[in-house]
């Protein structure tokens, strides 16, 4: 079962660099939260699920990782931040600016490009013009998966890209498992979680 073990080491590798903050567990727990809503909405009202994703579950998770994390030497793992980030499998907090800036791009050249250089019909009004948003975030959002998967087709191997994919998709249940006992950490004044269990 080398997938599987692959997988809960990219997990357990995330967990480790990326997550020893008690307040970014803390909005991954509430953006994993939101983004199980979202799996659900996209059945029920799909435009809905996806301004979720982006605009709460989205924007919760990374403001943890952008502002909350420690960005300075891990004493945990003996690594620096750059180190990290040259061998973070998924999106670096580089990549990540990349994407959240076409993110933020896409409704204003909707709104000046209504049709979207001919890719959809143009909008006449505000729902319309909701809709037309709510099917390119979507799409932004496969393609940013997709596009990082064969990445790592490329770059390391087929099965690192389809276990990073997977991880990326049920990131939101593992995440309830593992950060669910955040909140109350971080209620007792606890900004870093010690990770003595990375060392164990």
């Amino acid at each position: 079962m080398k997938f599987l073990a692959e997988l809960k080491q990219q997990r357990w590798d995330d967990h480790r660099y990326y997550h020893q903050s008690r307040v970014n567990q803390t909005l991954h727990l509430l953006s994993a939260l939101n983004f199980l809503a979202a799996y659900v909405l996209l059945f029920i009202s799909p435009a809905v699920a996806v301004f979720l994703g982006w605009l709460v579950a989205m924007l919760l998770r990374q403001a943890g990782h952008f502002f909350f994390e420690p960005k300075g030497y891990d004493s945990v793992n003996e690594a620096t931040h750059e180190h990290k980030e040259d061998i973070k499998v998924g999106y670096n907090l580089f990549r990540k600016v990349v994407l959240l800036a076409i993110w933020i791009a896409i409704p204003v050249v909707l709104y000046f490009v209504p049709g979207f250089f001919g890719l959809m019909a143009p909008f006449s009004d505000m729902p319309e013009y909701l809709d037309n948003l709510a099917i390119l975030w979507l799409a932004l959002a496969v393609a940013a998966l997709i596009f990082r998967t064969f990445h790592l087709f490329f770059i390391q191997n087929v099965q690192a890209g389809l276990v990073w994919a997977t991880k990326i998709l049920t990131d939101p249940f593992h995440d309830v498992k593992m950060y669910y006992k955040s909140p109350f950490f971080l209620l007792r004044g606890q900004k870093l979680d010690p990770m003595t269990h990375v060392h164990s």
